[in-house]
Order: C-alpha cells, then sequence, then structure tokens
C-alpha cells in the first residue's frame, strides 16, 4: 500500500474544520474493518484512511507542526500500512478487572503470536507480529500483526469461510467475518498488488 507522504494530511488549521466529518468517515470505515474475537480481543485492519487518521489525531493531540517532527510521525505509522499481498491490523487487548489481574491475565498471553490466525478458503494463515510485544513475561495489551494473503480471492469466494481464530491456550476464541469486512479487505488487497 502506498505510504502516506507530508501531502496527504491537512495542516492542523484545517484539519480542526474537518474533523468532525473525517471522524464519521473513518467510524464508518471501521465498522466493516473491527472484529471482535471473544470478550477481550479486537482486531482493527488497517488501511491508509485509518492510518491517516491515527497520524491527524497525534498531530493534533501533541499540536506537532514542524514539517521534521511531521515527517517522524508518518514514518512510524506508515509502518503499520500492509505490504503486497498483506492485510495489517492492530490487536487490541482489553481485560477487565484489578491491575494486578489485567497484570495476570496479559501475562497468561506470552506466546499470542503463535497463536493468531486467519482461515482463509481452507488455508490458515498464521499473523506475523511486531516483535518487543511479548517479552516472555506478559504481552502489550496493543499488538500490530500481517497476514500473508496473497490474492484477494479467497476473501471473495462467499461459499467458502473465513474467519479470525486465537487458540492460546488461555484464550480460545473465532469470529466469523462478515461479507462487508470480506470485501473492504479484498479491496485492500486489489489496491496492494
Amino acid at each position: 500500500m502506498q505510504h502516506l507522504n507530508t501531502k496527504d494530511l491537512w495542516p492542523l488549521a484545517v484539519y480542526e474544520g474537518v474533523r468532525d466529518q473525517f471522524r464519521k468517515d473513518v467510524i464508518a470505515a471501521k465498522k466493516d474493518r473491527r472484529i471482535e474475537v471473544g470478550p477481550a480481543m479486537t482486531l482493527v485492519f488497517e488501511n491508509r484512511l485509518t492510518v491517516k487518521f491515527q497520524v491527524l489525531e497525534i498531530l493534533r493531540a501533541e499540536r506537532i507542526t514542524a514539517p521534521a517532527l511531521v515527517r517522524e510521525e508518518l514514518e512510524g505509522f506508515n509502518t503499520m500500512l500492509p505490504g503486497e499481498g498483506e492485510l495489517s491490523a492492530t490487536l487490541m487487548v482489553a481485560f477487565t478487572g484489578s491491575e494486578p489481574e489485567v497484570a495476570a491475565k496479559l501475562a497468561a498471553l506470552t506466546r499470542l503470536g503463535e497463536h493468531v490466525h486467519l482461515e482463509v478458503a481452507g488455508q490458515r494463515i498464521r499473523a506475523i507480529f511486531e516483535g518487543g510485544r511479548d517479552d516472555g513475561r506478559r504481552v502489550s495489551a496493543v499488538q500490530y500483526l500481517r497476514f500473508a494473503v496473497g490474492s484477494p480471492a479467497g476473501l471473495l469466494d462467499l461459499a467458502q469461510p473465513v474467519r479470525l481464530s486465537i487458540d492460546h491456550p488461555a484464550y480460545r476464541h473465532a469470529a466469523a467475518l462478515s461479507e462487508g469486512t470480506r470485501r473492504s479487505l479484498a479491496q485492500d488487497l486489489a489496491r496492494n498488488s
């Protein structure tokens, strides 16, 4: 997927004027890109629109306007965009309970990266997790991952199921992808080829 550059971003003063509508557009787009897998994990598949929104929100929150700092933020966020034949997602883990209870639940999820799969047209594709978010004692509550899917054909074959599955000993859940989600992700793959 083509990386974002400074020309893709509105200056902060302009962004303030279009932010409400842009947020509505992003929320509507995320409707088909957000998948809840069980009670505590949600994946949001990323694309240029979702990443652009995140960049603009960080620039706005931190009042970043210096060109070098804007480029630095873009460089970091562009790593979230999928490459050719890939889908990328942010995985958010949201356990409830006291701080020690949540810490214990996150500690029980070590090696999570070995247990997240996208199942497309009979193929089980293991997620590739960004390093540094599982130290062997606990996992981060936010993870970035990719799936090397290749062609969009399997997503568009509605006769075949597509689902996200997590088969970790401490968390076993799966979720079927809706037709809208499948079409949205297939569009991403088509743009990346």
